[in-house]
């Protein structure tokens, strides 16, 4: 069976998507819906489907994929589960915790599917690490990159919100307390939207250290899994994983000037070699067909946007966040 597909949003993420839509092998995109009309007629014309400026009537698809801006998404996200057309909306389902919850009430009442795009939950090293994470007791996590002027909102929702959400699946429960600081650096950024977020979020059995940044010049997506007797490393843009097991620490001379320390370093298999979106975009089929419980699924949606809110409400109680903003 192949699921005929609406696009909304034809930026950078929403590209990225009418690509994968148009190579599978279970869907077929059959329109691209965007205000815009010189970027989605290209957007349409490159992948031979129609283009739409609105939405209008759904009745000649089966689900959608949200991906335009996310200050939007509160608004499309509703008229499309009030059209009863499952969803994938792209992270956060929209960058304030209650407008979420809004939107999740809805698709419970109403029993339409909806899905989140975690993407990083579909990266071969993040499931990998999953599988073989034991007994983590401690998890730094970093996200930075250069500056995007598209993105208007912070950083924690754009970025943090992947790294809490792993956080979260790892250690399997709510964090008992979350300590947070925010900076507000760069003079394009919208006013209220940080550009750099700290948060340490404590675990009963952990602690994770989560960073994100938009003032890097180098893109870095990484993650470090310690337990008491290994370290996992993922490197979430090669997608690959390294295992460290320390197995000795002496002196490197007899006269006890130096050391050395030795480790084990092993590169285990990748559970999977498929590209994140589509992945993700084969599982979002599996829930449109009922392999994927959509109560499990749309419940795993929530915990994230309420930790980032959190960590945002902390960043400010504490100190106002630190603001180094000037003037463009």
């Amino acid at each position: 069976m192949r699921h005929r597909i609406a696009l909304v949003g034809t930026g950078a993420m929403g590209s990225l998507h009418a690509r994968v839509l148009a190579q599978s092998e279970r869907a077929d995109l059959v329109r691209v819906i965007e205000p815009r009309e010189e970027a989605g007629r290209a957007c349409a014309d490159r992948f031979g489907t129609a283009w739409s400026p609105v939405l209008d009537s759904l009745s000649d698809v089966d689900a959608v994929v949200l991906a335009a801006p996310t200050e939007s998404h509160h608004e499309l996200a509703t008229e499309i589960l009030e059209q009863g057309k499952p969803l994938l909306v792209e992270k956060p389902v929209a960058n304030d915790v209650t407008a979420a919850r809004e939107i999740l009430t809805l698709s419970s009442a109403l029993d339409v599917p909806l899905m989140c795009g975690f993407v990083e939950r579909f990266n071969p090293a993040v499931r990998t690490a999953l599988a073989l994470a034991c007994e983590p007791v401690h998890l730094m996590a970093r996200r930075h990159g250069p500056y995007a002027p598209r993105i208007r909102t912070g950083v924690a929702w754009d970025l943090l919100v992947h790294d809490v959400d792993f956080a979260l699946r790892l250690f399997g429960a709510a964090p008992t307390r979350i300590t947070s600081g925010a900076g507000y650096f760069h003079p394009e950024s919208a006013a209220g939207a940080e550009d750099a977020v700290e948060t340490v979020l404590s675990f009963p059995t952990g602690m994770a250290s989560v960073s994100a940044s938009r003032v890097g010049q180098r893109k870095v997506r990484s993650l470090v899994i310690s337990e008491l007797d290994r370290l996992i490393e993922l490197d979430l843009i090669r997608r690959d994983v390294t295992i460290y097991r320390h197995v000795s620490h002496d002196a490197a001379t007899p006269d006890g000037r130096g050391y050395r320390q030795q480790a084990v370093v092993e590169i285990p298999e990748l559970v999977s070699v498929s590209e994140p979106l589509a992945a993700q975009l084969d599982h979002f089929l599996d829930l449109l067909e009922g392999r994927v419980d959509a109560a499990e699924e749309r419940a795993s949606i929530l915990p994230a946007h309420e930790v980032v809110a959190a960590a945002l409400a902390d960043a400010v109680s504490c100190n106002g966040g630190l603001t180094m903003r000037s003037s463009p």
